[in-house]
């Protein structure tokens, strides 16, 4: 990519979004694409080249598109549905398709973008809105050299760390999807310790400290049950997410007949928190699932 080439980003969430500001500081043409006209317009108010509701609008324009929808099935809709931006790009453009999805997914796209002559990299993030609003998300890419050149400049505005897994798409969401088991579980078993410490009375905000200055914290406890002992349930990354994410888990798993008891026991206690009606707060409302509990509540200048 030259100094000047432009990069589009479909998604503006609140990973998308970090990923769009960090290029434009990155000094990138960047290009912002969503359905909802304020995160377009947020976008172009921090110094954005240009947005659009349609990523066909700008699609000609692009030497990269960095693709941060929710799923495959959104994935492949915007590159390939009705308005499919693949067939607008133009010679030369990368795509970099950023989604948690399952590895056949991934294959299957960079398959369907081959066939247009788009090369593509399978480059999922870690690191929540935080990194990625700093530029410091961690990336599990696998693709050809060529992509992965291409788009240098973009991980490198983006990311802190960034891994070559291997020159086959899915490899990387393979890594993704393993990598989000982990999470999955940890902000389950961190629900069930915190809906315990309810349980037994001791104040969530004492326990909260306890775990964290101890051997028993993760990532996960200290940043999603810090939402817990504040009330909070503001989705950061929604129960949803992790219903599909750890159901990605499920199927890996099943595709290679190996057994996930840890990671299927999550996912059901995610499940269970969506059919309550807690799908899209914050995966913490997990914890929501147990009942004989008492949870600390927003106070109302909290919540306003």
């Amino acid at each position: 990519m030259e100094p000047e080439s432009h990069v589009g980003v479909v998604g503006l969430g609140s990973m998308g979004m970090g990923v769009a500001r960090s290029c434009i500081r990155a000094g990138l043409a960047t290009w912002g694409v969503d359905l909802n006209p304020a995160a377009c317009e947020a976008l172009r108010q921090e110094g954005a080249q240009g947005v659009a509701t349609d990523a066909a609008e700008i699609a000609a324009r692009l030497d990269a598109l960095v693709v941060l929808v929710v799923n495959g099935q959104q994935v492949k809709r915007v590159l390939f549905g009705e308005k499919g931006v693949a067939q607008r790009l133009k010679a030369g453009c990368t795509v970099m398709v950023s989604s948690t999805l399952s590895a056949t997914d991934a294959r299957e796209i960079a398959s369907q973008l081959a066939a247009l002559g788009i090369a593509m990299l399978d480059a999922p993030i870690s690191g929540g809105a935080a990194k990625a609003a700093s530029g410091e998300l961690t990336v599990m890419t696998s693709g050809s050299e060529q992509a992965f050149t291409r788009l240098k400049p973009v991980l490198e505005a983006i990311a802190t760390s960034v891994y070559r897994i291997g020159d086959e798409p899915g490899m990387g969401s393979t890594v993704k999807i393993i990598h989000q088991l982990l999470a999955g579980v940890h902000i389950a078993a961190a629900a069930e310790a915190m809906a315990l410490a309810a349980r037994a009375n001791i104040p969530l905000e004492l326990m909260y400290e306890v775990v964290t200055h101890a051997a028993g914290n993760s990532w996960m406890f200290e940043n999603r049950m810090r939402h817990v002992v504040e009330g909070d349930y503001t989705p950061r990354s929604a129960v949803d997410i992790f219903v599909k994410d750890l159901g990605l888990v499920a199927d890996s798993a099943r595709a290679l007949n190996f057994p996930l008891p840890l990671a299927t026991t999550a996912l059901n206690m995610f499940t269970s928190a969506s059919n309550a009606g807690f799908g899209q707060q914050d995966d913490s409302a997990v914890i929501k699932i147990f009942s004989g509990i008492r949870l600390p509540e927003a106070t109302p200048q909290e919540k306003g």
